[in-house]
């Protein structure tokens, strides 16, 4: 398996830690979807605005990064790097900022947001997980991008596992989010949220033999499909909880039952065949 280049690796640490530097490419050639344009401006600038010099760099992943959103469906996905960790006062700030969308920006579902410190993306221990998020999911929309101090990555079970081999635990979380779900648009979110997590898990099985970078669901599920051809009816409904209708939660919750344990298994073979 071809690694990110570790040579490389010194430039994480050159990072400006006192000066935020905003990217030069314009969001309109960034981001596909341009109603999703103001939204990211809008977050940017109150980011910049409470953070302040610990604010390093913003990425976008997801459907908005993809130009996949869903009105009033999907959430905008980011990632926030800072210098150093977040006060009190500087947390609070992603629930006034979340309210704010609730206000302005309706058709977007939610704000979904990870952080990070610089010295954490900056590890050997980050190059699977933080390192792979930014350099191959991500879009970012200001502040130095640490994703260009990463190699280029290669469709690996090594990647596959690392973000796929506790997906039996994972299966069962979505699961307490359909139960706990209480009106048709919580079942909406939580089913879609659910169906996106299994069908890119599904696709992990098989990554290391497609050799290829796969984010779209529908996709991931497809490609599955091309070594379990006799799952084709567990793909089709995750497919279908994918959609804008509400499916009953029955029906939900035995599609998880039935494929989480399934595929935690085959990742457990797996390891144990390829290591």
């Amino acid at each position: 398996m071809k690694l990110p280049d570790l040579n490389r690796k010194i430039c994480l640490f050159s990072v400006d830690q006192n000066e935020i530097v905003s990217t030069s490419t314009p969001l309109s050639t960034l981001i596909p979807q341009p109603e999703y344009i103001p939204v990211i401006e809008d977050l940017i600038a109150c980011l910049t605005t409470g953070f302040r010099t610990n604010l390093h760099s913003v990425y976008v992943y997801g459907s908005v990064a993809q130009g996949r959103a869903i009105p009033n469906v999907s959430n905008l996905d980011v990632v926030v790097v800072t210098r150093e960790p977040c006060k009190d006062s500087q947390s609070s700030l992603f629930n006034t900022i979340n309210w704010r969308f609730q206000r302005e920006f309706a058709f977007v579902r939610g704000l979904s947001i990870r952080t990070a410190l610089v010295a954490e993306v900056a590890s050997l221990e980050a190059l699977f997980t933080w390192g792979f998020l930014l350099k191959q999911c991500c879009v970012n929309v200001m502040g130095d991008d640490l994703a260009e101090c990463f190699g280029e990555y290669v469709p690996s079970w090594e990647i596959a596992k690392q973000w796929n081999m506790d997906i039996g635990q994972t299966a069962l979380e979505h699961r307490q989010q359909v139960a706990l779900a209480n009106s048709q648009q919580e079942m909406l979110v939580s089913q879609r949220q659910m169906a996106k997590k299994l069908l890119r898990a599904s696709y992990g099985l098989v990554m290391h033999k497609t050799r290829r970078w796969l984010d779209d669901p529908v996709a991931c599920g497809q490609q599955f499909l091309t070594v379990y051809p006799e799952r084709a009816q567990t793909i089709e409904r995750l497919e279908i909880l994918l959609g804008t209708r509400a499916i009953p939660k029955r029906s939900v919750v035995a599609l998880v039952d039935e494929f989480g344990p399934w595929l935690a298994k085959e990742y457990q073979k797996l390891e144990f065949k390829i290591g």
